[in-house]
C-alpha cells in the first residue's frame, strides 16, 4: 500500500477565546452533574451512575484544561512582547 502525501499544506491553526471557551465547556460540565446529583438513586437502580461520574471528570479535566490554556495563552503574549534576538556578530580573525 503506498504511503498517502497530503496535496496541500494544513491550514494555519485558529486562535480565538480560548480560556473562555474552555471555562464555559467547564461550566457545563460540573453543572450537569450538580443537576443529576438528585436523582442518583434513579441512576444507581438503573445501572446509570457513569453519567453523573463522567460530568465529575469533564469538569475536573476542564479545570485542568483551564490552568494549561491561562499559561499557554501567558507564555504567547511575553513571546509577543519581549524584544527580538539581535543576530550576533562574528568576526574572523583570520
Amino acid at each position: 500500500m503506498a504511503k498517502w502525501t497530503p496535496k496541500h499544506e494544513a491550514p494555519e491553526p485558529l486562535e480565538g477565546p480560548v480560556v473562555a471557551t474552555i471555562t464555559g465547556g467547564t461550566i457545563v460540565w460540573f453543572v450537569l452533574f450538580l443537576v443529576q446529583l438528585p436523582f442518583y438513586g434513579w441512576y444507581a437502580g438503573h445501572g446509570r451512575t457513569w453519567w453523573l461520574w463522567t460530568c465529575l471528570a469533564g469538569g475536573g479535566l476542564g479545570l485542568i484544561g483551564i490552568w494549561y490554556v491561562r499559561r499557554r495563552d501567558a507564555a504567547i503574549k511575553r513571546a509577543a512582547d519581549a524584544p527580538a534576538p539581535q543576530e550576533q556578530q562574528h568576526t574572523s580573525a583570520d
